[in-house]
């Protein structure tokens, strides 16, 4: 998709917000791509003042952040995240914004009819999944997997536990009893270096078994204990995990394989059209 694509162009600078888990863009290099302006400062600090002066929110919550110039200098730098500049973009009249402009449209829809019939969210997922390579076996245990997550996210919410920052110290836990490794840590395993890559889009069908088991495990023991707060979820998440890390460290030792592997989406991928090829039958 274009929108996606404008991102990773070169000429747009952006820095990763490590604490918030997002990127911030260089808004003047947006412009410049957009409208090919011959001098983008001076149309975003045009475009800025119109924006301001109709109480567009988007303008008064950008940041400034330095980022190297063209002349080599650190410079304060107006940036936005992702959801900022899409909406900066709905404002800019050039015809290159334009597939932007659709693309937000046709999302905002889809949302919509998301909201009226979730199941099309999961149908769109799947397809998602279906472009990208990946075998159906692989897909139906990737959506069994979000389901288990669900599950235990919304019970963490019942039992007191703060989202994200809190969320992400108890999946490290269940990670680390399960394959002795945090997902940092396995992200790095993997050689994922992009922050925003998810590191289960990267799993093999065992991998996400014992991922599985290791959440399911947590809810269960969460609801059977009636957890309550960080501290004894924490407990909760170390139990569950071990009981996938002992099934899995079973399984190496009775199949001589070890579980974690260092493949990732590509080699997935291509592993199943190999396969896919391999099975094929002869012609007569």
């Amino acid at each position: 998709m274009s929108a996606v694509t404008l991102f990773e162009e070169k000429q747009v600078r952006r820095a990763w917000n490590q604490a918030e888990e997002k990127w911030y863009f260089a808004i003047v290099d947006v412009i410049a791509v957009l409208t090919e302006s011959p001098n983008p400062q001076v149309y975003w600090r045009v475009m800025k003042k119109r924006l301001s002066d109709e109480g567009n929110e988007t303008v008064t919550n950008c940041n400034a952040l330095k980022m190297t110039a063209a002349d080599g200098k650190q410079r304060l730098t107006d940036v936005a995240d992702t959801e900022q500049l899409l909406r900066l973009i709905q404002t800019i009249p050039s015809p290159k914004a334009e597939p932007f402009k659709l693309w937000l449209a046709k999302v905002g829809f889809e949302r919509l009819e998301e909201i009226e019939n979730p199941e099309l969210a999961a149908k769109r997922m799947r397809q998602i999944y279906e472009q990208k390579g990946y075998s159906e076996d692989w897909i139906e245990k990737r959506m069994r997997g979000i389901a288990v997550r669900d599950e235990l996210t919304d019970e963490w919410k019942k039992r007191g536990v703060k989202e994200q920052k809190e969320f992400a110290i108890l999946t490290a836990e269940i990670s680390k009893a399960t394959f002795g490794m945090t997902p940092s840590e396995y992200k790095a395993y993997k050689s994922l270096t992009n922050p925003k890559e998810n590191l289960r889009d990267h799993m093999t069908d065992l991998e996400l078994i014992f991922t599985m088991l290791g959440e399911a495990s947590t809810t269960e023991i969460a609801k059977k204990k009636d957890a309550q707060g960080f501290l004894l979820n924490k407990t909760a998440a170390q139990a569950g995990g071990n009981i996938a890390g002992n099934a899995r460290k079973e399984l190496e030792a009775k199949s001589g394989t070890a579980i974690s592997t260092k493949e990732n989406l590509k080699s997935l991928t291509e592993g199943e059209i190999k396969t896919l090829h391999r099975s094929k039958p002869k012609a007569h």
